[in-house]
């Protein structure tokens, strides 16, 4: 593994709060249970990514600036370990990396190269090409509906990217939802279920409830949508104190789950649902930016609302 050991890497570093560039930094040195990936392909998050952009991430383990920012990264292995458990060629996923010495690695994928646990990284088809990206945020969706606790919602608050995934899954696992939106730039793109505008959803049944938004005023909202006993699932991620009015939840006897990022389980069952051809990534992808205008797509990752998905390509 020596001759790629002294090989630096060219990453977007988030250097203060809306304070981006892109700027070469060195790699640590891979060890006997590492792989060394070069990235095709990273997407830009708008959640939390966008919170430690916009400098309003509350205090997290492993925070700070510089930064790399991006755990949604995928290419291909140019060298493993001997206790890796891969081969150079392998086309891989990988959530990020933190190898690159004093700039903090909190998420640490958008980069052209980085150095990984293999542990870390889940081989994907090569064929997934950009959407290959996309495999954290469609586990983390599964993992909030197929969670041992977990009942399948049939009401999904956002159709933004990680709203579609939710529905997505939901569909193959055998239950249709209703999804809310109210933006009308997203109202477009459902595949086999009905997307309205709340103010046009007469239902206050719902058992279960899936916040995709990140809104955190919502709470209430979702409080008087559901039926007796019923469930708000909150799987964004909301940096403000959450409060909610304790008469109504009450008179519901209303449950609140919050579901976390996915677990390596989830990784690999999300895969097996994409390889399947059970769960569809397409159409998900709607901009693509070289690693030279980072600034501007993450501005518009962030900003714009017909902005699903932005993808930074560095392949070329």
């Amino acid at each position: 593994m020596k001759e790629l050991t002294d090989v630096d890497a060219t990453a977007v570093i988030l250097t203060g709060p809306r304070e981006i560039d892109v700027q070469t930094v060195a790699l640590s040195d891979p060890g006997v249970a590492d792989i060394v990936v070069e990235i095709a392909h990273s997407g830009i998050s708008t959640g939390t990514e966008k919170l430690f952009w916009s400098g309003n991430m509350p205090p997290f383990p492993g925070m700070g600036y510089p930064l790399i920012p991006g755990y949604e990264a995928s290419g291909e292995v140019v060298d493993a370990g001997p206790d890796a458990g891969f081969t150079v060629g392998d086309h891989v996923f990988v959530p990020g990396a933190n190898c690159y010495g004093d700039v903090k690695g909190l998420f640490g994928g958008a980069s052209n190269r980085l150095v990984s646990d293999s542990a870390r990284a889940v081989k994907i088809d090569r064929q997934l090409g950009a959407e290959g990206s996309l495999l954290a945020l469609a586990a983390t969706a599964r993992h909030a509906i197929c969670a041992p606790i977990a009942e399948l919602p049939d009401l999904i608050v956002g159709h933004g990217v990680f709203g579609r995934l939710l529905a997505r899954i939901c569909i193959a696992s055998g239950k249709t939802p209703t999804v809310w939106e109210v933006n009308a730039d997203r109202m477009a793109g459902a595949e086999g279920y009905e997307v309205i505008h709340p103010d046009a959803d007469p239902r206050h049944d719902y058992h279960v409830v899936i916040d995709a938004s990140g809104n955190g005023d919502l709470l209430n909202t979702f409080v008087s949508r559901i039926a007796k006993g019923g469930e708000v699932v909150l799987a964004g991620f909301y940096p403000a104190p959450l409060t909610f009015a304790f008469p109504p939840a009450f008179m519901k006897e209303a449950r609140l789950r919050i579901a976390a990022e996915w677990t390596p389980d989830d990784l690999i069952a999300t895969r097996d649902l994409i390889e399947t051809g059970a769960l569809s990534l397409a159409g998900l992808i709607t901009h693509q930016s070289s690693p030279a205008g980072a600034a501007s797509a993450y501005q518009t990752a962030f900003n714009d609302p017909t902005c699903l998905k932005m993808i930074l390509n560095w392949e070329h």
